[in-house]
C-alpha cells in the first residue's frame, strides 16, 4: 500500500514572529514506523514549503497514493479539511484519514464531511500502521483500536509505555533546509525526549492526548538522535519540544552528561517551567549547549496563575528568568493575555511584570480555549466564546471577551504589548549585540503580523 502523510498549508503560526518553522514530528514519526514495516510512505509539509493549493494537487495526483493521513491541529483544521477534501477529489480511491489534537478531540465534526472517511485518536504510530495493514488485508475496521468512522468509534489505543522503542523520524522525508529557529540559518532540528504531562493547567491540550503520566525517553536513546541528527542531517541547532523538557532535571542533567561526556559540539534549545529550574541545572544545560529557553510565565496575578492550575508562583517566575541571565541562556517568556478573570488593569501589570523580567524575546498571545482542555470545557459551558471559526484560533486573534475587555480592545492591549516590549530603545542595543541582524528581523516580523 502507497501511502502519503500530509502537513497542511498553513501561514499564520504565532511562532513566525520568532523565526520558527518547525518539523512535523508526529508525521515523521508514523512515516518511521510504516517505513519499518516495509510500507511505501512519503511526506509532503506543505506548510514549511509555503506550498500553493496548485502545487500540491500535482503532488498528490504524482504520487497517487492509497491512503492520504493529514494531521490537523484547531487553527489549521480548515485547511487540513481542504487539503482532504483536495486528495478525494484528485485520487477519489484512496483512503483519506484524518488526524491530531483537533480531529482526535472532534472526530463526529471531521466525519460529518463526505471527503473524510476514517479519523486516528490519540498517538498515531501503531494505530496509523494498524490501519494500512487492516485496510491492505481487507480487515474488519472494528479490530483497529484508536479509530473512528463511519461505523462508530472503537475503544482507544493504550500509549506508548517504552518511547526508545520507537525509530528515529523519518527526516530524510522532509525539507529538512525549511526548517529555522530565530531566523538562524543553521541547521535547525527539533526533537521530543517525552511525551505526557503530569501538571493540570486547564487552557493545554497535550495531557488529553498524551496522558497525564510523564514517559520519558532514556539519556542515551536521545543523545543518540542528537548526534545522528548532526552526522546525518548537519544539524546545528536542536530544540527539544517536549510541552516541558526540565519537568524531571534529573533525567535533564543526565542527557546534559551525556552530551559532554560524547564532546558533543552543538547548540540547542527547550522548554522549561520555572519551578524545575536550579543554579546547578541551568550551569549544566548551559556547559552542554543550551542556548534558549521557552518558559511559561502567563500572568503577573497569582490569582490568575492559580485560576488556571499553574502550580507556580510570581516569585519562582522572577529567579528563573534571573538565574537564566546568569547562565548565558537565552530566554523566551510565554505570556496569556485575556483569561477569564483578567481586567485591562491585570493585564498592564503582566505586560509591565514581563519587562521587568527582561527576557530576551516574549509572546504576548490571546487566550484560546482549545477542545481537548478543561479551559474549553468551562468557556463553553459559561458561554464566553464570542468566535466560533476554528481558523482565528491562533493565539493571535481575541475569541473570548473579559470582565471589561471586548474583544477589540483585546487586540489592542496585545499590540500595545509587543510593541512597548521590542520598541525599547535600550532592549534593542543590548539585543542587537546578542543577537545583530535575527532580532531586527524578528522586530519587523512581530510589527508586520500583530
Amino acid at each position: 500500500m502507497n501511502v502519503l502523510l500530509i502537513n497542511p498549508p498553513y501561514f499564520n503560526s504565532k511562532y513566525k514572529f520568532i523565526g520558527l518553522v518547525a518539523p512535523p514530528l508526529g508525521i515523521a514519526y508514523m512515516a518511521a514506523v510504516l517505513e519499518e514495516n516495509d510500507i511505501d510512505v512519503k511526506i509532503i509539509d506543505a506548510a514549511a514549503l509555503e506550498m500553493s493549493w496548485e502545487t500540491l494537487e500535482t503532488e498528490i495526483k504524482t504520487i497517487s497514493p492509497d491512503l492520504v493521513a493529514i494531521t490537523a491541529l484547531t487553527p489549521t483544521i480548515d485547511k487540513a479539511l481542504q487539503t482532504a477534501e483536495l486528495a478525494k477529489k484528485t485520487c477519489p480511491q484512496a483512503t483519506v484519514v484524518m488526524g491530531g489534537y483537533h480531529p482526535t478531540f472532534n472526530h463526529q465534526e471531521m466525519l460529518e464531511k463526505d471527503y473524510v472517511d476514517i479519523v486516528v485518536m490519540g498517538e498515531g504510530e501503531y494505530t496509523l500502521l494498524d490501519l494500512v495493514e487492516t485496510l491492505d488485508k481487507g480487515g474488519d475496521l472494528k479490530n483497529v483500536l484508536g479509530i473512528a468512522y463511519e461505523g462508530g468509534v472503537n475503544p482507544p489505543r493504550p500509549l506508548i509505555e517504552d518511547l526508545d522503542e520507537l525509530p528515529f523520524p523519518a527526516r530524510h522525508l522532509l525539507p529538512m533546509d525549511s526548517y529555522k529557529i530565530l531566523n538562524m540559518k543553521l541547521h535547525t532540528a527539533t526533537l521530543i525526549s517525552g511525551r505526557g504531562c503530569p501538571m493540570q493547567c486547564s487552557f493545554c491540550a497535550s495531557a488529553a492526548l498524551h496522558g497525564r503520566k510523564l514517559r520519558m525517553r532514556s539519556p542515551k536513546n536521545v543523545v543518540d538522535e542528537m548526534e545522528h541528527l548532526i552526522n546525518d542531517h548537519d544539524s546545528g541547532m536542536i530544540a527539544f519540544m517536549d510541552d516541558t523538557f526540565t519537568l524531571r532535571p534529573s533525567v535533564v542533567e543526565e542527557i546534559c552528561d551525556e552530551i559532554m561526556r560524547r564532546d558533543i559540539d552543538v547548540y540547542w534549545g527547550c522548554t522549561a517551567r520555572a519551578d524545575t529550574l536550579s543554579e546547578k541545572l541551568l550551569r549544566k544545560m548551559s556547559d552542554s549547549g543550551c542556548i534558549t529557553m521557552f518558559l511559561g510565565v502567563e500572568s503577573a496575578d497569582q490569582q490568575q496563575l492559580d485560576r488556571v492550575n499553574k502550580q507556580l508562583t510570581i516569585e519562582k517566575i522572577r529567579q528563573a528568568f534571573k538565574l537564566s541571565r546568569e547562565n548565558d541562556i537565552r530566554t523566551i517568556a510565554s505570556v496569556v493575555l485575556g483569561m477569564p478573570g483578567d481586567t485591562k488593569e491585570s493585564i498592564e501589570r503582566t505586560i509591565k511584570f514581563v519587562r521587568e523580567l527582561n527576557p530576551s524575546y516574549a509572546l504576548f498571545s490571546l487566550a484560546t480555549p482549545y477542545p481537548g482542555t478543561r479551559f474549553y470545557q468551562e468557556a463553553v459551558q459559561d458561554n464566553l466564546i464570542k468566535v466560533k471559526d476554528w481558523s482565528k484560533y491562533t493565539l493571535l486573534s481575541p475569541v473570548l471577551e473579559t470582565v471589561d475587555c471586548s474583544l477589540d480592545e483585546l487586540k489592542t492591549m496585545q499590540k500595545k504589548a509587543f510593541r512597548q516590549f521590542y520598541l525599547r530603545p535600550i532592549y534593542l542595543m543590548k539585543q542587537v549585540r546578542m543577537d545583530g541582524p535575527i532580532l531586527l528581523k524578528t522586530v519587523a516580523a512581530m510589527i508586520k503580523e500583530v
